[in-house]
């Protein structure tokens, strides 16, 4: 049996391994889903009608579908926390060890871990929309080839957190500073244009909100599903997922390689 071969097998076989271990021990996924669910119905339902009021939109509608793009990213760095933890789980409790011994594509580890994440990103992202749904949020411009993109521009932000997530779990010394590590994916959204413009923010946080990671993504899923302007986001957005897919990958894979001490 081919290299390649191997790798697609063993990591199929990684895969469903996490997956099982995400379907028998749910809380953990369910507690970061519902956060950025109570973000989203306490913005609307208890300051919508002051931070449309604050943004121009008139109406509660209209903040709907101003921070439901910024909750699908959020939800992506919070469910990429849970990965953040399983992954140092697995290197502080020996398994890792013992898969070392093994007769496996030494990459099949990492590989089931980031897939997993990613497709538990990607439910998680569709619960979060059809919730947004429910309570108001339309995209009715938005051709197919625009929600197409879209749903391209959140796996591949999902790849890329999630990269980061593993290589925070594999160099953190146990879960709970793993999930600590990975707090940032929670707290940036927070600082972004998720919840309001940036350019209702001071003068001198305006670079640091713009620039970081989540806006770009942010401002260009909102242009894809609302129709405003991207600009210079787009490609922004695309530079920070490869920048950081590559970065966690590097990361992760020197920590995994790494020899026991």
């Amino acid at each position: 049996m081919s290299s390649p071969t191997l790798a697609v097998r063993d990591s199929a076989t990684m895969l469903r391994r996490n997956l099982l271990h995400a379907r028998r021990y749910p809380s953990l996924t369910l507690n970061l889903l519902l956060t950025p669910i109570m973000l989203l119905l306490l913005f609307v339902y208890i300051f919508g009608d002051t931070m449309s009021a604050g943004i121009g939109g008139g109406d509660r509608s209209a903040y709907i579908a101003y921070i439901v793009p910024g909750l699908l990213l959020m939800t992506i760095g919070s469910t990429t926390i849970g990965t953040a933890v399983s992954v140092s789980n697995d290197m502080t409790e020996g398994i890792i060890a013992r898969f070392r011994t093994m007769a496996i594509h030494r990459g099949s580890v990492l590989f089931g871990h980031v897939v997993g994440s990613v497709l538990q990103s990607i439910v998680s992202v569709v619960l979060v929309g059809a919730v947004g749904a429910g309570i108001g949020f339309r995209s009715t411009d938005a051709t197919a080839l625009e929600w197409l993109a879209a749903f391209g521009l959140l796996a591949l932000v999902a790849l890329a957190f999630t990269w980061i997530a593993v290589g925070m779990g594999m160099a953190s010394p146990n879960a709970e500073a793993a999930s600590n590590n990975a707090m940032p994916l929670i707290l940036l959204p927070l600082i972004s244009s998720a919840f309001v413009p940036v350019d209702t923010m001071p003068g001198w946080f305006q670079p640091i909100a713009e620039y970081q990671p989540f806006t770009p993504a942010i401002e260009t899923l909102r242009g894809l599903l609302l129709g405003t302007e991207i600009g210079h986001n787009g490609w922004l957005a695309i530079v920070w997922c490869l920048a950081l897919t590559a970065l966690g990958y590097v990361w992760s894979k020197a920590v995994f390689d790494r020899d026991p001490k």
